[in-house]
C-alpha cells in the first residue's frame, strides 16, 4: 500500500539549494536528506561531502573491484537499502553473474561460524586446518573466476561487517598473499562505516592490528 505523502515546509533559499545540490549529484534524495536540509543544513552539506569521498571519488579500487565489494558487504549486513549499489554495480560494469557472484561469497562467508564452532568444539573429529581448507575450497568454487585478491577482499570485508575476528585474519592473509596493498584493504573496510557503523570498523582495523602484531600480515598504517 502507498503510504500518503508527506507535504514538506518550505526552506530557506539555503537549504533548499544545498537540498538541490544533493539531489542533482546523486539522482534521488532519501528521508533523511530532506530532514537535515530542514533542521541541520550544515550538516547535510558536510555529509554529503563525506559520503562522496567515501563511496563516489575513485581512490584505489576500480569501479568493478568496488561495487563487488559492496555488493558483497550490503548482502552480508542484511542492508535492504543496498539496492542503490546494485544500481551502481551495473553502472558500473558488473553483470546479473557478477553480482550473485559477490552475494554467493557473503553467504559463503557465513558458514565460517559452523567450521570455526566444530574446530572448537570437536577438534579430535573436525581438524581445524582440514575444516579451514574445507572452507576455502567452498569459497573459491563459488567465486569462479574472479580474481583471487579481489574474492578475498569481498569475503574479509564480509567477516569484518559481522566482527568475525579468525574469518577476516584469514581472507586478510590471502587477500594480501594475492597482492592486495594496504590502501585497498583500507577502501574495502571503510564502506563498513555506511551499513555497519563506526564501531564495526574499530573491531576491523584492530583485528587487522592484531594480526601485524602476530606477525601474520603487514599493518594498516
Amino acid at each position: 500500500m502507498d503510504k500518503p505523502p508527506i507535504t514538506p515546509r518550505p526552506l530557506p533559499a539555503d537549504a533548499a539549494s544545498i537540498l538541490a545540490a544533493v539531489e542533482a549529484k546523486r539522482g534521488y534524495l532519501l528521508p533523511y536528506h530532506r530532514m537535515f536540509a530542514d533542521s541541520a543544513p550544515a550538516l547535510l552539506q558536510r555529509y554529503d561531502a563525506f559520503y562522496e569521498s567515501l563511496t563516489l571519488v575513485p581512490r584505489v579500487l576500480s569501479p568493478v573491484e568496488r561495487e563487488t565489494v559492496w555488493a558483497g558487504l550490503l548482502a552480508a549486513a542484511r542492508e535492504v537499502h543496498g539496492f542503490i549499489h546494485m544500481k551502481r554495480a551495473v553502472k558500473a560494469g558488473l553483470t546479473e553473474a557478477d553480482i550473485v557472484r559477490a552475494v554467493a561469497i557473503a553467504a559463503a562467508t557465513e558458514s565460517y561460524a559452523t567450521v570455526r564452532f566444530s574446530g572448537e568444539n570437536w577438534a579430535a573429529w573436525t581438524l581445524p586446518a582440514a575444516l579451514e581448507k574445507a572452507y576455502l575450497v567452498m569459497v573459491e568454487a563459488i567465486s569462479g573466476d574472479l580474481a583471487p585478491k579481489l574474492m578475498h577482499l569481498t569475503a574479509l570485508v564480509c567477516h569484518a561487517a559481522r566482527r568475525e575476528r579468525a574469518g577476516m585474519t584469514l581472507h586478510l592473509r590471502l587477500a594480501i598473499a594475492a597482492g592486495a596493498v594496504p590502501g585497498e584493504i583500507c577502501e574495502g573496510l571503510s564502506y563498513l562505516l555506511l551499513p555497519c557503523g563506526g564501531n564495526t570498523l574499530i573491531e576491523a582495523v584492530s583485528f587487522w592490528e592484531d594480526a601485524a602484531r602476530e606477525g601474520l600480515v603487514p599493518g594498516p598504517y
